[in-house]
């Protein structure tokens, strides 16, 4: 277990932001150049083939937590535990 739970699984903000700007990149290219490619074959499986590799590309450059999308790490305020947390009184008001 000891090795599994070495292994990095998150991201900051802004690496969601970069693998999601990389995912639709990657999709957009594969999409124009299978739609080209299926066109000038004329056979639509084509286009789905490479649609198809697109998507399992862009899977493997953005599911996994590579190290490009943790550079921008959240710095988390510390807990404060010098006065204990009451919850809220409630004010009653009399209506008259």
């Amino acid at each position: 277990m000891g090795l599994l739970e070495s292994i990095p699984t998150h991201m900051d903000y802004q690496g969601q932001k970069l693998a999601e700007q990389i995912f639709q990149a990657v999709i957009i290219v594969f999409a124009i150049v299978g739609f080209a490619w299926g066109y000038y074959c004329e056979q639509f499986v084509q286009t789905i083939y490479i649609l198809g590799a697109g998507f399992v590309l862009s899977c493997l450059l953005t599911l996994p937590p590579w190290s490009i999308y943790r550079t921008s790490p959240v710095s988390w305020q510390k807990v404060d535990i010098s006065e204990p947390t009451q919850g809220k009184k409630k004010r009653k008001e009399k209506s008259k």
